[in-house]
């Protein structure tokens, strides 16, 4: 083995009490700059999510991200018929529709026999009987009256004026019937 001459690198100074490599003490400020790399970092990906958000959804927006505008269809009118209030009239004056008219009263809501309360108001004002029965659903809030083609629409809104209620809406969701009214609680039937 090699003999080295010792020198002034072998004498360690007994208060020192470093192991391993010797390293220079770290110099202040250094925790701060990683911090602030940390936060630049932060700001940048929150600012560039905010971006995407706001390209992927319309209804979101931001000040410095204002939403790209939509182009928002001009409301067509709904051309509305005259409701129906003569039944006899309208019998005579359209035999070909008068004809061709079914009725039927659904009861969408728990108090049992309304839809023949209503069926018996509707034929006492001279509208053809119709049939009656129970809805699927048994918690309507609102009374709807469905009309299968728009030749109907006037009938539908008369019918709505005897009962007191009702949404008029074309539908084919009730092939059975020309006409069909879904009671909701909304109705009342009349004082007897």
């Amino acid at each position: 083995m090699a003999n080295i001459p010792r020198d002034q690198f072998d004498d360690i100074p007994e208060d020192l009490h470093r192991v391993g490599a010797h390293r220079a003490p770290a110099k202040k400020g250094r925790g701060w700059l990683a911090f602030l790399w940390a936060v630049l970092a932060t700001v940048v990906l929150v600012a560039g999510g905010l971006f995407v958000l706001t390209r992927l959804d319309p209804t979101f927006s931001l000040p410095i991200f204002p939403a790209q505008e939509t182009p928002t269809p001009s409301p067509t009118p709904i051309q509305t018929a005259e409701p129906v209030t003569d039944p006899v009239a309208f019998s005579t004056e359209n035999p070909e529709l008068w004809a061709g008219l079914t009725v039927s009263v659904l009861n969408g809501t728990e108090t049992q026999g309304l839809a023949n309360v209503a069926g018996d108001q509707l034929a006492a004002a001279s509208w053809p009987d119709p049939a009656r029965a129970n809805a699927s659903k048994r918690d309507e809030a609102t009374t709807v009256i469905y009309y299968s083609t728009p030749e109907y629409e006037g009938v539908a809104r008369g019918m709505a004026l005897v009962l007191g209620v009702g949404e008029v809406e074309l539908s084919e969701a009730f092939p059975g019937a020309t006409v069909t009214i879904v009671l909701g609680a909304d109705y009342i039937p009349p004082a007897a």
